[in-house]
């Protein structure tokens, strides 16, 4: 854990801008606030090490400041808090969705300039997922900061790899500014297996891995998963008030189709339906609280919904048809995998020769679940065969936590 290190300049500046104050961990506590404080709103513990220093910046739209001494100033974007600040920001680099966050699920991203900043946006989500040599130089020192939900096949930790990788090879230090996970409170699913490695699928971790994203980076550079096993100069500035059962309403959508709480919930269970004709509900307003297609039996799946084009989901699957399925909106979602859906739209379907699709077995990071659902096994059989190397991983995992469980 980084402590915070004051400084007399550090301290009149942020106390100007209404966005540094001093913390205790007792201070809060005497205050009756106990929310988990993301590791970015605490600038006082990372200013210092960012003094004098051409900073790149890993950022997207959650990559945020809030008012800590009066709630109803909102949001401030890292870069622009930054920037005011006087720290020298030199790049910005955008992951999948871009740095606003408005792109859809795989569109090509292109670099830019973010003309609230008039910064250069590098993409990291389309010709190069990972930082070119030529894109870092000058840079002497990178910060990362993008909430992330906690499932192997949601790219940012992808993208958190490449940049380690890039940061390492040019021997530029890495800061990541950690932020509470809404699912690290459980963890199941498939481990990824050799050969069905992807950019919706790197290291051998299961699908609901329970960990943030600054104790994901610490197990890439303790595994040695970097390519050439090299290691990246990494510092992780913790959440304060928080451990992995901490409950945490996101305040800021983290892509475009995760909107709500229920959504964020859900997405683990409902994203294998994009590798099957099942539609999750993208081109909704409520993606991801739902599934269905127009084949299915109205009696028995009597909710109904029509997917149409809008940002974030240009391409919906069954784009203005009407599709029969079930909404979830309103249910509790459970502290696992929910299987039974899945097997239930296997049955359900017509042809299943071809319900199936290549991009299934990336998402469950191996072709054993897909086998297991045809040979019909029950999602009791199923969830039973994952048991040990969930065991195995979490023993490995217990190496790099920050919080507890």
């Amino acid at each position: 854990m980084i402590w915070h290190v004051w400084t007399k300049n550090t301290l009149k500046i942020g106390l100007t801008l209404g966005l540094l104050m001093p913390f205790s961990c007792k201070s809060q506590a005497e205050q009756g606030s106990l929310r988990p404080i993301p590791a970015a709103q605490n600038l006082s513990r990372y200013l210092p090490l960012l003094q004098g220093k051409q900073i790149g910046l890993v950022a997207n739209q959650t990559s945020v400041v809030k008012h800590r001494d009066d709630e109803s100033l909102g949001y401030t974007h890292l870069a622009d808090t930054l920037q005011s600040l006087g720290i020298a920001l030199k790049k910005v680099f955008a992951p999948e969705h871009g740095f606003r966050g408005t792109a859809d699920a795989g569109a090509h991203i292109s670099n830019g300039i973010d003309q609230n900043t008039g910064l250069q946006v590098i993409s990291l989500y389309g010709v190069n997922k990972k930082p070119r040599v030529e894109d870092l130089v000058g840079i002497d020192l990178m910060i990362f900061d993008i909430q992330d939900v906690g499932v192997r096949f949601y790219t940012y930790i992808s993208t958190l790899h490449y940049v380690m990788e890039a940061c390492a090879e040019q021997n530029i230090p890495l800061i990541v500014l950690d932020r509470p996970n809404p699912n690290a409170h459980y963890i199941d699913g498939p481990i990824l297996k050799d050969g069905f490695n992807s950019f919706v699928g790197m290291h051998p971790v299961p699908v609901v891995y329970g960990m943030t994203i600054g104790e994901y980076a610490k197990m890439i550079n303790g595994e040695s998963w970097l390519d050439g096993q090299v290691k990246t100069n990494l510092t992780v500035i913790s959440v304060e008030n928080y451990d992995h059962n901490t409950a945490y309403v996101l305040p800021i959508p983290p892509s475009p189709n995760l909107r709500s709480k229920q959504a964020i919930a859900l997405y683990p269970s409902l994203c294998f339906f994009e590798g099957t004709p099942i539609s999750a509900g993208r081109g909704t307003d409520r993606p991801f609280e739902m599934f269905g297609a127009p084949y299915l039996n109205a009696e028995r799946y009597p909710f109904e919904f029509r997917p149409i084009a809008r940002q974030g989901a240009k391409w919906a699957k069954f784009k203005d048809e009407i599709c029969h399925g079930l909404d979830l909106g309103q249910i509790t979602p459970r502290e696992h995998l929910e299987l039974g859906w899945l097997i239930d739209m296997y049955n359900e379907a017509p042809d299943k020769e071809d319900f199936f699709n290549t991009f299934f077995d990336k998402l469950a990071g191996t072709d054993q679940l897909k086998k297991d659902i045809q040979a019909g096994l029950t999602k009791a059989e199923i969830y039973t065969s994952w048991v040990k190397e969930l065991e195995d991983f979490k023993e490995i995992r217990a190496q790099y936590l920050i919080y507890p469980d």
